[in-house]
């Protein structure tokens, strides 16, 4: 049995049941999820794969697992795609991206292979690799890898070579990888192609020069509106107040491409979510041109799940991004509308105190709330609450912050439970549009001007949810729960 058939077979033998897990968020059949990879549209319909552990909750050997849509919310889970089974890629198939081409889906994905060393010192090798398939079965290319760690300048690390995003434009293929100069600071390089076999090396299109963390993990570049974007998940951040937390995050470098030089000119730096789990980015480009992102909802220092729960990691709710006026918006695909059931609706409606709506609970939904007036300091809405538990989000009016908070929620590691950030370009009005899928909390300030992503591992019957004012608050409100069909 080859390492692919093992991973099938387990996969169907230890699948976990859907009524256990999330329901409209992406979620491994078993085992350990991490980083999105090939998001990507072939032959019409929506593909995720993921970085996959089937055999435990915790890290491992990467596989590809495999995911497909018609809509970016009702997924059906695949066959694995990729296992360790080559050379090159013997330590794991890390993260990579795909594209449609005349012979098929074409996964790239960054194949590693350990080595030790006549001192006895372990030498880790990242490159490129490439598989096609039908959309179901992939099969490697004989030529792998098709872009060596040679073919990186002198001084460019071969041990950090990671997480190509492919893309096509004007009939060749584009690649970016995330890297580290003979430094160690983080960098992001550019290879072309015309066949996806044989890749030439054609710049630094950005680095971080000491700045935004050291390796920057999973790039994507591409344009939006009349700029470009690079997105990357730094590791090794430090905090700089109300932009930055510790740690690893994912940011965009927005600019203009120079295409004479291919670089990217940056001109400003924006973090993509200020929740306490969010990383390893990827986009793609549907065919009524949305650019539609995804993200791994997780952080890799606080990694938490409840004891003998056997599946680990799920994805956030992929996410239009727009540029509009200089500033990035990303909201919830508006394919998620056509969920909505149950509808409940208030308009201008006073809290004061501690009060509950009628219709307004529940742990897989969708809820805007518009606060118009009132005089109140701080407003807060707890969710996932029963006698015991609660996960909120408050606003304070005075520092035009927003503040989430995890503490009560059940978890009993030590881990971080609160994150804040001040409120962009502050309204009279304040829109908060909450996204709760069973274990998890999206939220979204201002129609998309900023986010914030969180998990939480709440008993799910925990239903309730509480509005409360230290003054009174009049606000516009409308709930519905999010059935699939």
């Amino acid at each position: 049995m080859t390492p692919l058939e093992r991973a099938n077979q387990y996969q169907e033998e230890h699948r976990i049941a859907k009524e256990k897990k999330p329901v409209f968020h992406v979620t491994p059949p078993i085992g350990w999820m991490n980083d999105p990879n090939g998001f990507s549209i072939y032959q019409g319909k929506i593909h995720l794969f993921y970085q996959y552990h089937p055999y435990s909750d915790v890290w491992g050997p990467m596989h590809w697992g495999h995911c497909i849509s018609d809509d970016f919310v009702n997924w059906k889970e695949l066959p694995v795609a990729l296992a360790p089974d080559q050379a090159c890629d013997a330590a794991g198939c890390f993260s990579g991206s795909a594209a449609e081409t005349v012979d098929g889906h074409a996964l790239v994905y960054t194949g590693v292979k350990e080595t030790t060393k006549e001192d006895g010192t372990k030498e880790v090798i990242q490159q490129q690799c490439l598989a096609t398939g039908d959309g179901i079965c992939y099969h490697k290319a004989k030529e792998n890898p098709v872009i060596s760690c040679e073919q990186l300048p002198e001084g460019f690390s071969r041990e950090d070579f990671r997480d190509p995003k492919i893309w096509k434009e004007d009939d060749r293929y584009y690649l970016v990888a995330g890297n580290r100069d003979a430094l160690g600071n983080g960098q992001v390089v550019l290879f072309t192609s015309e066949n996806l076999k044989k890749w030439k090396y054609v710049s630094v299109l950005a680095d971080n020069q000491g700045r935004y963390g050291s390796m920057w993990e999973c790039p994507d570049f591409f344009a939006l509106g009349e700029k470009h974007v690079l997105l990357v998940s730094p590791m090794d951040m430090q905090a700089e107040e109300d932009v930055f937390h510790n740690g690893n995050q994912s940011i965009a470098l927005i600019g203009t491409y120079d295409r004479e030089k291919s670089r990217l000119m940056e001109e400003q730096i924006v973090l993509l979510d200020a929740g306490t789990d969010f990383y390893a980015t990827q986009t793609l480009q549907t065919q009524d041109g949305r650019r539609i992102m995804i993200a791994w909802m997780q952080s890799w220092d606080m990694l938490i799940q409840p004891p003998g729960q056997k599946w680990n990691g799920m994805m956030t709710i992929p996410r239009e991004l727009e540029l509009k006026e200089g500033v990035l918006y990303q909201n919830p695909v508006r394919e998620l509308e056509k969920y909505r059931t149950d509808p409940v609706f208030c308009c201008n409606r006073k809290i004061a105190g501690t009060c509950a709506i009628p219709g307004v609970k529940g742990r897989v939904l969708d809820l805007t709330l518009e606060i118009v007036g009132g005089d109140f300091k701080h407003f807060t809405i707890q969710f996932a609450k029963d006698e015991t538990h609660f996960t909120r989000v408050c606003y304070n009016r005075t520092r035009e912050k927003i503040i989430f908070d995890r503490t009560y929620s059940g978890i009993t590691r030590d881990v971080v439970c609160q994150r804040s950030m001040r409120i962009k370009k502050p309204l009279e009005t304040l829109k908060l549009r909450l996204i709760l899928d069973v274990f998890s909390a999206e939220l979204f300030v201002n129609d998309g001007v900023q986010a914030m992503s969180s998990i939480f591992f709440t008993p799910p019957s925990a239903q309730d949810i509480v509005f409360s004012c230290d003054g009174t608050a009049r606000v516009n409100l409308e709930k519905y729960r999010i059935t699939l069909k």
